[in-house]
């Protein structure tokens, strides 16, 4: 029995049957929107490539009036290519075999061997054999096997590639953690004469920053320096405080000042103040309802991703956060605490390496931690018995992996800290003497060593640098710096240089020449420029000391003494008018200092008027000649009054009292 099809209007769905056929399932309904379900696979007659190219070369013609563009493209066969190619390899193979029979029998082997893997045979290489150091033992290569001789002096000369000394591979490992330390040369940079107590170097390696205790902020760009090696900045940022800190921002547009003032400064790439901190009311007993520091500061460190915010402790028994939009009031106070409960002074303070975690040294040797995502009023952990009590922690620093953490203190000690069993250090350096509160510690750049400075003893001459390894705990080695202390000493990852801050104002950078990039290397080839040297007159010259002017030569002369000569002419050297040596006025005190003078002067009645003179003399002088000669008074009374009238001595008394009137 068949269903009769559904229908919607001109939408019709006819239901199959058992018995219907493939005929009927060709037939399409085009009434209405179309038919519902999946449209049934034709088979088509044709190859679909060549319905597309025909189509194609259609609407070509239609368009241009061409069929096609030339001749068709070649069609290549690349399993055909590859195997005429083997042919041709085996070939030579053979033919060469012949010529010498034992090689030709390992020849044939590994012919025979790859056809029987057709699969493999994609990775044969054709022509002559690589050189030892780049052939690879999974490669099949057609051509005469490498010595044994060879391979094993291969295999001893791998690992000497620049490329992965530079990149740190493997290879490095098995030659030492000492080949790591780039200390092969040495460049020295004078400071000053006192002790540099910091240091800083921008993230990407162009530029150096070096404190004191003489108030003094230098800066050295490695870029363009020479081999002179001096500082193109220095500047007393602090005034009279000494500098205990300095450190650029993560993006290195800022550098902060820590010294032993209350208020931090920031200061921008090229040292000018960008902003200081406020300082607090020393008066208030709670540090936290006041806005600032209220005592002199210890340390400070920018946050490793927030670019805005820094920290820094002092003298207050407080650590404050700050945020370089609002100097004028902290954004977070930290209150450090003793075992009792009372508080502490920090001496050292640090971000971790993802910025979660802020932790600080303090003066009863704990090491206190807190968690920069929650509020600081609980830590999130404490390891109180760190150092000795009532000595200062110099320095707290992460390893780059977070894992880790150093400890430098003035109890003579470096210790290796697990921050996750933080019960007792992972090893006590001792015997390190540390003379300065801001004796630091680090990580190489791949935490396989920690490295230290050391005060010179009574007895000793020279400072040194000591290295220690994080997993057997021994010394790798030391490097004698200076004969002085050492202080401050900064592993930077991306130069891959050490820079080395001593007791005597000197800073010290260590490189490698090959595994080093950048920074100290760049100043090493420049040459000091020297000033331009005066031209030397080569040319002949004639010397006639009894010749007439007329005739006589001006004596050549070289540039600088040419240059001193037109220096003397006021003309050549175009020498301004000289000021005036009395009088006011301006350009008036060149006709003289007075107004009168300079009439007279330029009326033309006077040759030369002196205006240091009397007066009355100077006029009295002309009496005779007016008398004589008149010219202003005397031609005006000729005819009215020729003879004059002077007044009398008798009319020289006083006059009679006028007649009252009755």
């Amino acid at each position: 029995m068949s269903k009769k099809p559904i229908s919607f209007g001109k939408i019709k769905f006819s239901l199959p049957t058992a018995t219907a056929t493939s005929d009927q399932n060709e037939e399409a309904n085009t009434s209405g929107f179309g038919t519902f379900g999946r449209t049934p696979i034709q088979e088509q007659t044709k190859d679909i490539d060549d319905i597309a190219e025909d189509l194609e070369s259609q609407h070509v013609q239609e368009v241009m009036g061409i069929k096609n563009f030339g001749k068709k493209a070649k069609n290549f066969d690349i399993e055909e290519m590859m195997m005429r190619a083997r042919q041709a390899a085996q070939e030579a193979a053979k033919k060469k075999a012949d010529e010498d029979e034992e090689k030709a029998k390992e020849i044939i082997e590994n012919s025979s061997a790859k056809d029987d893997d057709d699969d493999d045979d994609d990775d044969d290489l054709i022509g002559p054999p690589l050189p030892p150091g780049l052939v690879e033992e999974d490669e099949d290569i057609i051509g005469p096997p490498v010595p044994e001789a060879l391979k094993k002096a291969d295999d001893k000369t791998k690992g000497d590639d620049s490329y992965d000394e530079l990149s740190g591979s493997d290879d490095e490992d098995d030659a030492g953690p000492e080949k790591k330390i780039p200390n092969s040369h040495e460049v020295q940079m004078l400071h000053g004469s006192k002790a540099v107590v910091a240091l800083a170097v921008d993230p990407s390696g162009a530029r150096l920053a070096t404190g004191s205790i003489d108030y003094d902020v230098s800066f050295w760009d490695f870029a363009g320096m020479d081999a002179s090696m001096r500082s193109f900045r220095t500047l007393q940022p602090c005034e009279n405080h000494p500098i205990k800190c300095l450190q650029y921002s993560a993006t290195g547009d800022a550098i902060l000042v820590v010294s032993g003032a209350a208020q931090a400064k920031v200061l921008d790439r090229d040292g000018f103040e960008s902003l200081e901190c406020v300082k607090g009311d020393q008066y208030i007993t709670d540090m936290a309802k006041t806005k600032g520091h209220t005592a002199s500061l210890n340390s400070g460190c920018w946050h490793p991703h927030i670019r805005e915010e820094f920290m820094t402790c002092a003298q207050d028994a407080t650590l404050r956060l700050w945020l370089t939009d609002n100097p004028r009031h902290h954004k977070a106070v930290i209150k450090p605490r003793q075992q009792g409960g009372l508080k502490t002074n920090p001496t050292a303070c640090t971000f971790s390496r993802d910025g979660n975690t802020v932790a600080c040294g303090c003066f009863d040797g704990s090491i206190q931690m807190w968690d920069h995502r929650k509020s600081f009023v609980n830590t999130s952990q404490v390891i109180r018995s760190a150092h000795q009590k009532q000595t200062e922690i110099t320095s707290v620093v992460y390893s780059y992996l977070g894992n880790n953490m150093a400890s430098r203190s003035n109890d003579d000690t470096l210790k290796l800290w697990d921050l996750r069993a933080t019960k007792q250090p992972l090893n006590v350096f001792d015997n390190l003497f540390s003379r300065y509160e801001q004796t630091d510690c680090g990580f190489s750049p791949d935490d396989a060593m920690v490295f230290t400075g050391e005060s010179l003893q009574k007895g000793q001459d020279v400072g040194r640098l000591l290295f220690y390894n994080t997993k057997t705990f021994k010394k790798v080695t030391q490097i004698e710096v200076s004969k002085s202390h050492v202080i401050k000493a900064v592993w930077h990852a991306k130069l891959n240089q050490i820079f080395v801050g001593c007791g005597n104002g000197v800073v010290k950078c260590y490189y490698d020449q090959k595994k080093s990039l950048r920074g100290a290397k760049l100043c090493i080839v420049k040459t000091h420029r020297k000033k331009q040297s005066s031209d030397v007159v080569s040319s002949q010259q004639i010397i006639t000391p009894h010749a007439l002017p007329l005739f006589r030569q001006e004596k050549l002369r070289t540039n600088k003494k040419k240059m001193e000569k037109d220096r003397l002419d006021p003309i050549k050297s175009r020498r301004p008018d000289l000021p005036i040596t009395s009088g006011q006025g301006g350009r008036v005190a060149a006709s003289g200092s007075t107004l009168s003078s300079f009439v007279i002067r330029n009326l033309g009645l006077s040759k030369r008027v002196d205006d240091d003179q009397d007066p009355r003399e100077a006029i009295l002088k002309f009496a005779k000649d007016a008398e004589e000669n008149p010219f202003w008074v005397a031609p005006a009374y000729k005819k009215t009054q020729p003879k004059p009238i002077f007044q009398g001595d008798e009319d020289d008394g006083p006059s009679d009292a006028k007649k009252q009137k009755t």
